[in-house]
């Protein structure tokens, strides 16, 4: 179903060329996925001089499960190597570091539409659309090179709703070609469903609330996942084959396991196996 030689090198996050943009840029409040309160603009306690995180390794244990969940799609190098062409915010003026962290969240979100624009050119079913897919993706990639103060102006809903017109068609197309009912479950709460070896081949779940739902033994080949909110879901033994438009953050939100069928566009969490 999916064109396997995708690239999508440049739209995952590469810690080693980002100045931890993430770790001081964004804020958080102490919750079930973090141990602490931190407002935007302040680096994290763990963050190090090296800008690694100094309990990488023992997040979980340490209360912090939001940070192994977020991902970047490669927004920090881009905004650390590209944006402000590697100049560190750290002892750096103040404006400097105020507008690296305000350009950080629009790149991200740019990045996350160049994800799903790069993987709807991977299907071979949206053809139909490929052209106008391929002028929104180089219009998006041209936005993320833009100046600091044009990133920081830039209407990015506007942008996004854009986007989303050919994201739609796309996911017509693709799901069209999936055998069986196409379940419509866009939008819908399905928090903590019992959907134990459910048939949603093909289905709509665009923003779909699954928190917490049982998808132990579904069926979810060809399913529309984008926005689909998957905290806590439990996708043990399921079947994600060809799924589209499914994240890695979101992935990383789920339970799974070794049983659990996966689109090639993204990794097996690491906690799946080792235990949250």
């Amino acid at each position: 179903m999916q064109d396997k030689t995708v690239d999508r090198a440049g739209l995952r996050g590469d810690c080693a060329d980002c100045f931890g943009l993430c770790c001081v840029a964004l804020p958080f409040a102490r919750s079930a996925d973090f141990a602490l309160d931190k407002p935007a603009g302040r680096p994290c306690p763990n963050l190090a001089e090296d800008h690694r995180c100094g309990i990488h390794e023992r997040l979980r244990q340490k209360g912090f499960t939001g940070c192994t969940v977020y991902d970047c799609f490669g927004a920090g190098q881009k905004v650390s190597q590209v944006t402000f062409g590697g100049r560190d915010w750290r002892g750096a003026p103040a404006e400097h570091a105020r507008a690296m962290f305000e350009v950080f969240p629009v790149v991200r979100q740019l990045h996350e539409l160049l994800w799903y624009l790069t993987e709807a050119l991977g299907l071979p079913a949206a053809r139909p659309v490929h052209p106008e897919l391929r002028r929104a993706l180089e219009r998006t990639e041209t936005l993320t090179r833009q100046s600091p103060e044009e990133l920081a102006a830039l209407d990015v809903p506007a942008h996004r709703q854009e986007v989303n017109v050919l994201l739609l068609r796309t996911s017509e197309l693709a799901r069209a070609g999936v055998r069986g009912r196409k379940k419509d479950r866009r939008g819908a709460d399905l928090m903590g469903a019992r959907l134990r070896g459910a048939d949603l081949r093909g289905a709509n779940l665009r923003g779909a609330y699954l928190i917490a739902a049982d998808l132990t033994g579904a069926d979810l080949r060809g399913a529309d996942l984008i926005g689909a909110d998957l905290r806590d879901t439990d996708l043990t033994d399921a079947d994600l084959t060809d799924a589209i438009f499914l994240t890695q953050p979101q992935l990383n939100a789920a339970r799974g396991g070794a049983g659990t069928r996966l689109p090639g566009s993204v990794t097996r969490p690491v906690h799946w196996t080792a235990g949250r």
